[in-house]
């Protein structure tokens, strides 16, 4: 409930009724800690602050690496606070070569395209990306995805912080993932 405000009202008894009313601000809590290294290893408290809001117990669901292959084709971090899901990455490998489509609920952001990845998407809240990997064991994609609750990132520079934090993203997936540029 950050910026709102309170009212309580005191009924009073003094040399006759009088009705006084009072508000106060309620306080927020401070944004919570995050660990030194979040998100596969990726990403730096400092980079994913503006998307935790305000709180008091931060969880992290996150394997401590990317490093998705044949047998382990998925891997996601959660970053929750008070409960309430703040920032989503995911990496999927699936076989090369497989129709890209968004849905309706990307496309109902007037998404932009990066430009570095062809087929990605970019909005508001979050980005996705599918990129070719080209291996020596074979072929694949990587679709990679990030969502978060921008609501300390002035609008003007959601779209340009979430397409840093991809570019990092695919640089460190591409890596671990054994996916030659």
């Amino acid at each position: 409930m950050s910026g709102m405000r309170t009212c309580r009202s005191v009924l009073a008894l003094a040399v006759g009724t009088a009705l006084l009313t009072g508000c106060f601000a309620e306080k927020k809590s401070a944004a919570p800690a995050l660990p030194p290294s979040t998100c596969f290893g990726v990403f730096t408290p400092a980079e994913l602050a503006p998307f935790m809001g305000y709180g008091e117990e931060v969880e992290v669901y996150s394997p401590d690496e990317l490093s998705v292959n044949v047998s382990r084709g998925h891997a996601t971090c959660n970053i929750s606070v008070d409960g309430k899901s703040r920032f989503t990455a995911s990496i999927d490998r699936r076989r090369a070569g497989l129709e890209v489509t968004w849905g309706s609920e990307v496309e109902k952001h007037r998404p932009d395209v990066l430009p570095y990845a062809e087929h990605s998407r970019l909005w508001d809240s979050g980005v996705a990306l599918v990129v070719n990997c080209k291996a020596d064991d074979g072929d694949f994609d990587l679709m990679l995805f990030l969502d978060a609750v921008p609501d300390e990132v002035k609008p003007e520079e959601r779209r340009p912080v979430f397409a840093a934090l991809m570019k990092k993203f695919l640089a460190a997936s591409r890596e671990q993932a054994n996916c030659p540029g």
